[in-house]
């Protein structure tokens, strides 16, 4: 199931692409950013759109309209998720393949940013239709995929099943002499086709390393916290569960089919093997029905947004109750919600920090299937904790010795480092 939830309100949320250069210009003037290579970081470098036929269960063909957008690879191949939703756009992916960049940059591993979906509402398909647009897409594609040039991964609607067909589609159209070398095409796979373990908890995880630094910077307890979680697919749910293992109690979630709270705690695991099974968190035992005005004012320590972007907002961001917030989805508070927070005093842990366990675990496969190797889930969890830990020390760093916020100080250490390539290099021609 994927991390999905409406946008509350009436009023229209911001842009994404609108908000992730409203952020890169709040950066780059904080730093004082070349003004040529600002230019070049504003704008992807390719934006690739494909329209392609597929036949459904029933003998009809329909077509599908999907994209690539590969924003810059300056340190590394493109590296981004594969979106399957039915709000999926072009400007939409656009930001979030610039949010990749930064994401890599910030915990500094050789990859550049992508991101890539198809505009479609995968519920509503059979596997068997879901197979045959996914091989489809990925012929579309071509070339303008590869292990060294660029490797996409799960996204919201997609899966490890689906990173194994387009794996498979892709070795199918690669020399015999070459198809396990192309392996590394994607990342997020099942581990019996070559993927790493801990990469399904990789981003929860993370979430939670970041958490974990976040309470030992403020002398504050897990034992005992309370927090909510907007979203209760993959990051929500896995972030959920291991904040359980630290004693911390869920309080509310909130997902694409409704909301629940429980003063005394929701149980985390039960919880997700119930959406899991049911699709979504509505009708859940143990906990109360509430509004999306009652989710967003309830009382709590932690808030974890982890569905789609635009959900802390100038009509969100005051209902707010919690000490900190820790972006498990991409871009989920806007412009005007991240000024409130401010304003407010509610710390904010930036999604290019906070969820970016999952593109590192997704370099840690790319590095086995190079290398024919396979690491242990306690190799994984190590490796991705110094990371973390590494990342976080920097960006909190950063943000005291500029006096600015985390978001902006993880912006600032992601383009110093791109600032610096792009300086060492030059700019072709």
């Amino acid at each position: 199931m994927s991390d999905t939830t409406a946008v509350i309100g009436k009023n229209k949320p911001m842009n994404a692409h609108e908000m992730a250069t409203a952020q890169l210009n709040r950066a780059a003037e904080v730093m004082g950013l070349d003004p040529e290579i600002h230019t070049i970081l504003s704008q992807p470098k390719n934006e690739l759109i494909v329209n392609f036929p597929v036949r459904m269960d029933d003998g009809r063909h329909v077509m599908f309209k999907g994209y690539r957008i590969q924003h810059n690879n300056i340190m590394g191949p493109y590296k981004g998720g594969i979106r399957y939703h039915h709000e999926v756009h072009l400007d939409e992916v656009k930001a979030l393949a610039a949010w990749m960049t930064w994401k890599c940059a910030v915990m500094e591993i050789p990859f550049g940013g992508a991101k890539g979906g198809i505009k479609f509402d995968p519920r509503q398909y059979s596997p068997a239709e879901l197979e045959r647009i996914t091989r489809r897409f990925t012929h579309a594609l071509g070339n303008n995929i590869g292990p060294d040039h660029d490797i996409p991964a799960p996204d919201v609607g997609t899966n490890a099943q689906t990173m194994v067909w387009l794996m498979d589609t892709y070795m199918n159209f690669t020399p015999s002499d070459r198809k396990n070398a192309v392996r590394g095409v994607v990342t997020g796979k099942s581990l019996t086709s070559g993927g790493s373990q801990g990469r399904e908890k990789a981003t929860g995880q993370g979430l939670v390393f970041v958490v974990e630094e976040w309470a030992k910077e403020n002398n504050f307890s897990l034992n005992g916290a309370t927090f909510a979680v907007q979203g209760f697919g993959n990051v929500g749910s896995f972030a959920a569960r291991i904040l359980a293992k630290h004693g911390s109690k869920l309080v509310a979630v909130q997902d694409h089919t409704g909301a629940i709270r429980s003063v005394d705690g929701l149980d985390a695991v039960k919880l997700a093997d119930w959406v899991k099974k049911n699709g979504g968190v509505a009708g859940f035992p143990g906990g109360d029905v509430i509004n999306q005005t009652e989710f967003f004012s309830t009382q709590c320590d932690l808030f974890i947004p982890a569905a789609l972007e635009n959900q802390i907002t100038a009509e969100t961001a005051p209902l707010l109750k919690c000490r900190a917030v820790f972006e498990g989805a991409n871009g989920p508070t806007d412009i005007d919600g991240d000024r409130i927070l401010r304003e407010r005093g509610i710390e904010l842990l930036p999604d290019v920090l906070a969820n970016a366990g999952g593109v590192t675990v997704s370099y840690f496969e790319w590095l086995q299937n190079r290398r024919a190797e396979s690491w242990t889930l306690e190799e994984v969890d190590a490796r991705l904790h110094t990371m973390m830990v590494h990342a976080y020390a920097t960006v909190r760093r950063i943000a005291r010795d500029r006096k600015i916020d985390n978001r902006t100080a993880a912006y600032v250490h992601a383009l110093t480092r791109i600032e610096t390539v792009y300086k060492e290099r030059g700019i072709f021609p």
